[in-house]
């Protein structure tokens, strides 16, 4: 038995002898108003005899009773007030109860709080971050309304993320109120009735003020904070509009549409093409290379399905016009002329920040209430020698291009690097697809990339993981990459290089070093778990913030960086993140939501496994598509999930969800 398991033991044995001992000795008799009314004088006579004796008895009774979560803390608190005298009994009882009630938060953090929450983790855990950021201010409120059980506020906050030592100070504190008014009355405990006559309506009403005053406090302090930080900037007299917000990609368009949708006048101002990443580079064009891709590898699959073999041969000027052509099909959903109709102010500029109040762009000033930094991110190009000397490509510059390169290098193994690399070997090209990292897609469990991972050798990419590019060169018409590859210097041969490292912010020409808004190692802008900046009338959301740069997410900030940026002096939302999907669109698709193996491991959450396998589905076997599994991860012993990952073609793929 180890230590843990023989302290929880011997506190256990004490909790059930203590009880135990209180109830056989029938110390809850003793412990009542009509007892104490009794027996108050010769209580009195008794310390008189032995003041110090009977201070430090009375004393370590309250502890017991306090430690064990006994019923008889307040007939108690009356008690030292008859026979101890108003100072020394609030001495007493202050110091007493406070050490009693950590005693208890001690015994239950040990013994229930691991349990607690491991099964209950998933729905406790807004309020185990709530409580690890504002406990000190939740836990003084109830201290200082008596009508919440003392017990019940000490058993709870030891399941809690707050400090043992802060625990205590803080109910130290929080209790001094009310134990002073029992102390009171129990020196006028002849005048007494019963204890329900402490509390009238008008003070329990005090208290519950009392209550109240921390976050009131908090509100006006953080009212003070915010004219400060703006002080030194003259506020217009007048705005010309409610909102303006930076950038028309995903977050942009949602946080447009929101404030206009609350009748708010909206500026929406862009420098580039409506739509952001998600219409022109991201989304939409990387999908239709990839049907393109998909349906060649499926024509070459021709014979696996009983038909004749089909020579395959991409156009890929034809290719790639189809690819605008799909992004021009889908342009009208996030056109100026919609989002005008919504009654959206669009303007085309480059937009920055000279106050917290003003947007300068093309010349002119725009005096807003509000502004929404969503100017997005672009794609990486990392310090690597020669490569500027290189016509590389990336995520945002591929759709340019019309000669189909012949051998093609893709530096890096996320979702965008597989995706592409897949697509371009599919359409014909020669791709050598390389990762610094052990494996590709390393964000997913080894299982799901090791699938992926066969699949794009089985369509001819070649796959260096533990590649480190070096320089870059040129000999002649050939490009060349020096990397280091397994402890060796290698030298790959290429006529394009395509860079999927990353993405970086756009923070850029905005203004924000002149305003004093911080920004983290990342290059994203800081911001609080309401979305705003360090300027209080200044939020961001999309990829200039993070911490996932998915369109979806991007949307999802929107709402709550809006919101709060319009109604936040009414009711103020922190940005949720429980739920964030996402799906690497490679073939098989890999789709995830919620924790992966490998970040359960890291975290030391237990969890189980369910898996399933694609090649035992019907479907999947009838469509020459059963490769992939669905994992799901619950909480051991139950069936709350924690996480799901399912790999396998679409067809399958929907059969699975179905």
């Amino acid at each position: 038995m180890n230590k843990t398991t023989t302290t929880r033991a011997v506190i256990i044995l004490l909790l059930v002898g203590g009880i135990a001992a209180f109830w056989y000795f029938d110390l809850q008799a003793l412990l009542s108003f009509e007892e104490l009314r009794r027996r108050s004088d010769e209580l009195q006579s008794l310390a008189a005899q032995n003041p110090l004796a009977a201070a430090l008895g009375f004393f370590l009774l309250y502890v017991a009773v306090t430690g064990l979560s006994l019923p008889g803390a307040a007939i108690m608190t009356l008690a030292g007030g008859a026979i101890f005298g108003f100072l020394t009994a609030l001495v007493l009882v202050s110091f007493a109860s406070s050490i009693g009630a950590t005693l208890a938060f001690l015994v239950s953090r040990l013994l229930l709080r691991d349990w607690v929450q491991t099964r209950f983790g998933r729905q406790l855990s807004s309020l185990n971050e709530g409580f690890s950021r504002d406990g000190p201010f939740y836990l003084f409120s109830l201290r200082l309304v008596p009508v919440f059980p003392f017990f019940v506020i000490n058993l709870i906050s030891g399941l809690l993320p707050i400090r043992t030592w802060r625990f205590y100070w803080v109910s130290q504190l929080g209790m001094l109120p009310a134990t002073a008014v029992y102390v009171n009355a129990g020196t006028q405990l002849g005048q007494l009735e019963s204890p329900a006559g402490i509390l009238s309506p008008g003070l329990l009403g005090s208290f519950v003020l009392l209550a109240v005053f921390p976050f009131i406090a908090r509100a006006v302090l953080s009212r003070l904070k915010a004219r400060r930080r703006l002080a030194a900037w003259d506020r217009p007299d007048r705005f010309d509009t409610n909102m303006v917000v930076i950038g028309a990609g995903s977050a942009g368009l949602v946080s447009a549409l929101i404030a206009a949708t609350l009748k708010a006048k909206v500026t929406l101002i862009e420098r580039h093409k409506m739509g952001g990443d998600c219409l022109n580079t991201g989304c939409v064009p990387s999908k239709a290379i990839l049907r393109s891709g998909h349906l060649a590898q499926e024509m070459r699959r021709a014979p696996d399905f009983g038909l004749a073999p089909v020579e395959v041969s991409s156009n890929f000027p034809q290719v790639m016009e189809r690819v605008q052509a799909k992004i021009a099909a889908i342009e009208p959903h996030d056109s100026v002329e919609r989002f005008t109709g919504l009654g959206v102010d669009c303007v085309a500029g480059d937009a920055r920040i000279v106050s917290p109040w003003e947007v300068e762009v093309n010349g002119e000033r725009i005096r807003t209430r509000h502004i929404v930094i969503a100017s997005g991110a672009r794609a990486r190009v990392p310090d690597i020698e020669g490569l500027d000397d290189l016509d590389y490509l990336t995520s945002d510059t591929l759709w340019d291009i019309r000669e189909q390169p012949r051998r093609l290098l893709v530096v890096g193994a996320g979702p965008i690097g597989c995706e592409l690399a897949q697509a371009m070997a599919n359409l014909g090209s020669e791709v050598t697809l390389i990762t610094h990292a052990p494996r590709i897609m390393p964000r997913e469990d080894e299982d799901a990339s090791s699938l992926v991972h066969a699949r794009l050798e089985h369509e001819g990419v070649r796959i260096l993981n533990h590649c480190e590019p070096l320089r870059f060169a040129r000999d002649g018409d050939a490009q060349l990459a020096h990397c280091r590859h397994a402890g060796e210097e290698v030298t790959l041969s290429f006529d394009r290089v395509l860079l999927a490292v990353g993405r970086t912010p756009n923070i850029e020409g905005l203004g924000l070093e002149e305003l004093g808004i911080r920004t983290t190692d990342r290059g994203t802008i800081a911001v609080d778990d309401y979305l705003q900046t360090d300027i209080p009338t200044i939020f961001a959301c999309g990829d200039i913030v993070g911490p996932y740069q998915f369109t979806h997410t991007a949307s999802h900030q929107a709402w709550y960086a809006t919101v709060n940026a319009l109604l936040g002096h009414l009711k103020r939302f922190r940005v949720d993140y429980s739920v964030i999907p996402w799906a690497t669109f490679t073939h098989p698709e890999v789709a995830r939501v919620g924790l992966s193996e490998d970040e359960a491991r890291a975290k030391g959450i237990a969890y189980e496994v369910t898996r399933y396998g694609i090649d035992d589905l019907d479907r999947a076997i009838a469509d020459s598509e059963d490769e992939g599994f669905v994992k799901v991860l619950t909480v051991p012993g139950r069936d709350r999930i924690l996480g799901a990952t399912i790999v396998s073609a679409r067809p399958a793929c929907r059969q699975t969800k179905a």
